[in-house]
């Protein structure tokens, strides 16, 4: 039986346990966006599955019936009429655009056709659309004009369908865009015209990507057919949700007083009920936010939801951070909890692997699936930290908690869009609130929790290593403002944010040109927040969790290909805006490193710097017992790091870095100048690089075996035994050094309280750093892509934690006890 652990099986409540669907159930696709959310990039759309993804159906470069030369020579006949309809489209859209100008320049004058409010509603999009498809014209036409069968074009194809964000704006906007320009043309003949025109050029939502013909007429084996499947189902997806809010019948119910209630959005969210933490699946309607739970049914019974409470939007309100005090507050479970079961679950994932590798036993495999289901629900339930808060008029508060900021403001913004609509206060007779509770399972258009155990196998599993981002600049913002940004990704199944740029004072159009570092596990997407920075103390929350600046822009972007899971990199790209609220863009570049290649240890080839040189060689030159560099970036740490939150977790920007790594390979007379200039956050970078870049890690490799074996041992007595005899067959630089780093970060674990970073988070950042083998060596021990959380990642966690949880170790006290032990190990 092909077993899915989904919303249908799971007691929210926590009491009890998931179950396999019976043989013969409909399992539903595992949908993580709702149609209201960036649809270009949804991971799977409702209708994917078997038979989204077009295949060339007539032998195209496979050896079917038509040989590969006819099959070029149709693919540019193909080519070369999308670029003639793409023509026609363009001029359609010059023409709305046409009088767009002189509408605007009458606007301020005595006797103006329209407002300039009138003329932003008519013409909401038609520009940005405009420069989206004249953008893509302009790249696509020499291409088919010099024509060459090898050309490539799929990366101009999948740019477009991830774009296609502006048409959901659009439409949308559409009705009341049509309201306005009817009323216009009522009162103003001369507008009559423009407003027809403006009603036919609404169309081209059906034809943005109804071209299967391309693929089909593209090899199987030339470059653009995967970024040609890409797009194709970005953009199936797309088209899929913008029918369904077209489409009333599919997502509305319909009340027993005979009015149509939509569903705009759902989704599954962490409420804190009663002290405790619930999954909740949340169901936002036209007029109303339902909270519902499903019940607990008989196997094979039909599912049905229970209504929790419900709040009328126009009863509905967003208490303000000074006015959440009543509200519960937040106990935020340890990030070394949360670390922990992550690397549980990256165990059962290996095991699994391994399993299905050795073509193991049905049943082992779903047992470990379950367990892994089990561990996912844990952390899904209990990572998310920022309240969201919902209040109702007439008194009752409730919270839920959320792991990013970005979703936060979807289904905030969601509620206000609807809460400008006249709405009228109600309370639901019980018919009536059995009827909508009665249409949650039906209309829900998110069917799984979102956790990676509900993936189907050939589904991507996302990207594992590094992400290079460059946050270049943003434009588009109406005055001057204090500006910055932050980058989320994807992990184990929910959003975290894992960079945040400078914040630019006073500026409209703010240039950072920051780069990060940023690790991944498992993901395929990135999210950019821009937010406006609040100085104003009256308006800070005691709780920590609480994020009091204002978000100005957002947008989300596919960092891996959904059809080949391969990375997709962008060079000085942009969030335009389609993706993000108003007209803000902001230009970013990106670029995927994979884990074996940034693992890899490289000797550096110029022996007088201290990045890649043995540190044996570096403390001779320098005649130290610790390298310069290890003292500098420490003492810097303790002098003005040590309460910073997140503190060797958050990274630091990577050209400041770069910067520091060379003048310390320079030896540059600058360097406590520049110390103490720079941010915090890129001189704990730059202690982290130096050890990750050594050309063998700390603790050597030599040794690394039996730093292996002897975290293993259950013995107390042994492994103290082993692991302290260990530290004394290290050479003296690597030893002194070592012990010297061991006692900082037990300073900055003593002030866990105000920086979140606990010896166990420390031990996580610096274990793999300080032990992972050198290139050698470490072949045998990254054969899966989701070895980040492997068992010996683990392992080298545990090391590291152990020293940092043992009473001070002295190296006079070690080198004394030397004699009592032998030197083999």
């Amino acid at each position: 039986a092909d077993f899915n652990y989904g919303a249908d099986e799971y007691d929210a409540e926590g009491n009890e346990e998931p179950k396999a669907l019976p043989e013969g159930s409909e399992t539903m696709p595992y949908i993580d966006e709702s149609p209201t959310m960036s649809p270009q990039l949804s991971a799977r759309g409702q209708d994917s599955g078997d038979g989204v993804s077009p295949t060339p159906t007539d032998g195209l470069g496979t050896g079917g019936e038509r040989d590969a030369g006819k099959g070029l020579e149709m693919r540019k006949l193909v080519l070369s009429g999308f670029l003639a309809s793409e023509e026609i489209y363009i001029n359609q859209l010059e023409a709305l655009l046409l009088p767009m100008k002189p509408l605007k320049a009458t606007a301020t004058t005595s006797q103006p056709v329209l407002t300039l409010q009138q003329i932003e509603t008519i013409f909401y999009k038609i520009q940005d659309i405009y420069e989206i498809h004249k953008e893509f014209y302009d790249s696509l036409c020499p291409k088919v004009q010099q024509w060459d069968s090898n050309v490539t074009m799929g990366h101009l194809f999948q740019k477009l369908a991830s774009q296609l964000g502006v048409y959901k704006a659009f439409v949308d906007n559409y009705k009341i865009a049509l309201e306005t320009a009817e009323k216009c043309s009522q009162s103003n003949y001369q507008f009559q015209k423009i407003s027809e025109v403006s009603r036919d050029g609404a169309v081209p939502v059906g034809q943005v990507w109804d071209r299967a013909d391309l693929l089909k007429h593209t090899p199987a084996d030339h470059p653009d057919y995967p970024l040609l499947q890409d797009a194709l189902r970005i953009s199936q997806n797309f088209l899929s949700s913008i029918n369904e809010d077209i489409d009333p019948r599919r997502t509305a119910v319909t009340t027993p007083k005979g009015e149509t209630r939509q569903l705009v959005k759902d989704g599954f969210l962490v409420e804190l009920s009663e002290g405790s933490r619930k999954l909740r699946h949340v169901f936002l309607f036209t007029d109303v936010l339902l909270c519902a739970k499903l019940k607990k049914t008989a196997v094979g019974k039909h599912q049905q939801y229970d209504c929790k409470w419900y709040v009328p939007l126009a009863d509905l309100v967003f208490p303000s951070p000074e006015e959440s005090e009543h509200c519960p507050q937040v106990h935020v479970i340890p990030d070394h909890e949360l670390e922990d079961m992550k690397m549980k679950i990256s165990a059962i994932k290996s095991e699994v692997q391994k399993e299905k590798a050795n073509k193991g036993q049905s049943r082992a495999i779903e047992r470990l699936k379950k367990k892994m289901f089990e561990n996912e629900f844990w952390l899904l339930l209990n990572s998310p930290a920022i309240p969201f808060r919902i209040h109702n008029r007439n008194g009752k508060s409730y919270l839920f908690l959320l792991s990013s900021d970005y979703e936060r403001s979807e289904w905030r913004e969601a509620i206000q869009r609807l809460q400008k609509k006249d709405l009228q206060a109600f309370v639901l007779s019980s018919v009536e609130l059995q009827v909508l509770t009665g249409s949650c399972f039906k209309l829900r258009t998110v069917h799984n929790i979102p956790v990676t155990s509900n993936k189907d196998d050939d589904e991507s599993p996302g990207l594992y290593g590094f992400l290079h981002v460059i946050v270049h600049s943003a434009k588009g913002f109406k005055q001057s403002a204090n500006l910055y940004c932050t980058l989320e990704v994807d992990s184990f199944g929910y959003f975290v944010s894992k960079a945040k740029t400078r914040v630019f004072r006073d500026t409209t159009e703010p240039q950072w040109n920051e780069e990060f570092e940023i690790e991944l596990e498992g993901s395929q997407s990135l999210r950019i927040l821009c937010y406006e920075k609040c100085y104003d103390k009256t308006k800070l929350n005691k709780d920590n969790n609480e994020i009091v600046d204002k978000i100005m822009g957002k947008g989300q972007i596919q960092v891996c290909s959904e059809a080949s899971g391969h990375p997709l990199t962008q060079k000085g790209d942009s969030l335009g805006p389609g993706t993000w609220a108003g007209r803000i863009k902001v230009e970013f570049s990106m670029k995927f490193t994979s884990r074996d290649m940034s693992l890899k240890r490289t000797p550096s080839k110029k022996q007088t710097g201290v990045f890649g040189v043995k540190i044996s060689v570096v403390t001779k030159r320098e005649r130290s017992k610790v390298p310069y560099i290890v003292r500098q970036c420490v003492e810097e740490v303790e002098k003005r790091g040590i309460e910073e939150v997140g503190i060797y977790r958050i990274s630091g920007v990577a050209t400041d870095i770069q910067a520091l790594k060379a003048v310390f390979d320079a030896n540059n007379k600058d360097i406590l100048v520049m110390l103490s200039d720079m941010d915090i956050n890129a001189i704990a970078g730059t202690l982290k690089l130096y050890f990750r870049e050594l050309p063998e890690p700390l603790l050597t490799d030599r040794l690394y075996p039996a730093f292996m074996e002897g975290i293993a041992l259950s013995d107390p007595a042994a492994k103290e035994n082993c692991m302290m005899h260990l530290l004394r067959s290290l050479p003296d630089p690597n030893l002194i050094t070592f012990l010297f780093l061991l006692e900082h970060l037990k300073r900055v674990a003593e002030k866990e309280p105000i920086n979140k970073m606990s010896l166990h988070n420390l031990a996580t950042v610096f274990g793999p750093t300080l032990l992972r083998p050198s290139e050698g060596e470490s072949k045998a021990h990254l054969t899966l892509a989701s070895d980040i959380w492997s068992h010996d990642v683990m392992a080298q966690v545990q090391v590291l934690l152990y020293y940092l949880q043992h009473p001070p170790i002295s190296y006079s006290e070690l080198k004394r006890n030397t004699l009592y032990f032998s030197t083999d190990v």
